[in-house]
């Protein structure tokens, strides 16, 4: 008599038969869903999401249960895949293994912490990750007054620290262009009468002066950069866009950046923190600093490339200003951009520069000493790049 292999009294023939026809149920939604009105179709997103709570080996997994020789293709820590926590997680959006996926639903702009520290800073944990608040355009474009003194006063003392001359330079060529997708993101201690943190914005004086002077402090160094202080906010609303679309807007302008200088190889967006100044702020030899973070979009196929950049740099400003760097964080999937432009280039980072309470002279010695470590990556990265000298024959 032929033996008949069961799973709780199941035929396994049975078990398998009913996953195919699942299978093709589901695909033939799929099929009727997507000739429907865009509004109505199951986006990419949508069967996405369910390719990622039954990964591909679930399908092997189910046809071992009638050949046992599939499963020996998969490896050891795979054979065995977790059916009841994955239906669990499509139904509630909660991962067992991830408490904070409990928390995120719940709390309010707890979400935003759903992201990952791929090196992680004096300080920095997933109690206080950086992020960017996003109010509502009007509160955002309201009219607020700023204080011009901090900036003058701030280009003075970044004065006093002088720069040697450049032993190389670029030779006039611009091969660092920077910009500010988050145009009107600004610094409360230079906005007057202003104390609420969702209002720190202002339409000129803002993240565009970091900007300005990360670009004066790499040519000192002879490295030339362009920044573009280009009102990417202006254009959302004249345009009648979403603050999140913000990056649609600038990455238009880094592509034609790109087109138009062949030259350019590197591509800082600068924006700010939302946190608070004692988690912003750094002593260094007596002086404050404000703390930078890199933030790399985990959703792009040069993911990797910008990774090690900011890596890199974040090494190097450990060495020579400790602390100044929060680390590197990366972001993707629901709930963010994932790119931030970052497919354009091999070397594009995101960084954040200081918080709302910080100074624009904090933030210019910030972008000192950025430049300085900066132009120490640029010339090793040429040199290693470089060459080899012909050899005489």
């Amino acid at each position: 008599m032929r033996r008949v292999h069961t799973v709780n009294g199941t035929s396994i023939k049975k078990i398998v038969m009913l996953a195919i026809l699942g299978l093709m149920m589901m695909y033939s939604v799929v099929g009727v869903m997507t000739s429907l009105k865009p509004e109505y179709r199951i986006t990419s997103s949508s069967v996405n999401n369910v390719a990622t709570y039954f990964p591909g080996e679930a399908f092997v997994h189910f046809f071992s249960f009638e050949n046992h020789y599939f499963s020996q293709v998969l490896p050891e820590e795979k054979r065995k895949p977790k059916y009841s926590a994955a239906v669990f997680e499509m139904m509630t959006n909660v991962n067992l293994e991830d408490p904070r996926s409990l928390l995120g639903s719940e709390l309010p702009g707890f979400s935003i912490f759903d992201s990952e520290i791929i090196v992680a800073g004096e300080g920095l944990d997933y109690t206080n990750m950086p992020y960017e608040s996003a109010p509502p355009l009007e509160v955002m474009l309201a009219e607020r007054e700023a204080s011009l003194e901090s900036l003058e006063q701030a280009d003075k003392s970044s004065e006093e620290k002088t720069v040697p001359p450049p032993k190389m330079t670029t030779g006039g060529k611009k091969v660092v262009y920077i910009y500010h997708t988050h145009t009107h993101e600004s610094y409360l201690p230079a906005l007057k009468g202003v104390t609420d943190l969702d209002s720190a914005f202002h339409p000129t004086v803002n993240v565009t002066k970091v900007g300005e002077k990360l670009a004066e402090e790499m040519e000192k160094r002879g490295i030339g950069a362009e920044v573009n202080t280009e009102d990417f906010i202006d254009k959302l609303v004249k345009n009648g866009m979403k603050y999140y679309q913000a990056y649609d807007v600038s990455r238009k302008t880094v592509e034609e950046a790109i087109t138009k200088n062949r030259d350019l190889q590197y591509f800082i967006d600068i924006h700010r923190d939302v946190q608070r100044r004692n988690k912003t702020t750094v002593t260094i030899n007596g002086r404050d600093y404000a703390r930078i973070v890199f933030i790399i979009g985990g959703d792009n196929a040069k993911y990797e490339k910008n990774l090690q950049v900011a890596k890199d740099l974040h090494e190097l400003l450990q060495k020579k200003y400790p602390g100044l760097s929060k680390g590197v964080i990366q972001k993707k999937g629901e709930g963010t951009n994932g790119k931030f432009n970052q497919d354009l280039s091999e070397n594009a980072i995101l960084i954040e520069f200081g918080g709302v309470d910080n100074t624009f002279e904090e933030l210019f010695r910030t972008a000192s000493a950025v430049a300085d470590v900066f132009s120490e990556y640029y010339w090793q990265a040429e040199k290693v790049q470089a060459p080899a000298p012909e050899q005489k024959q």
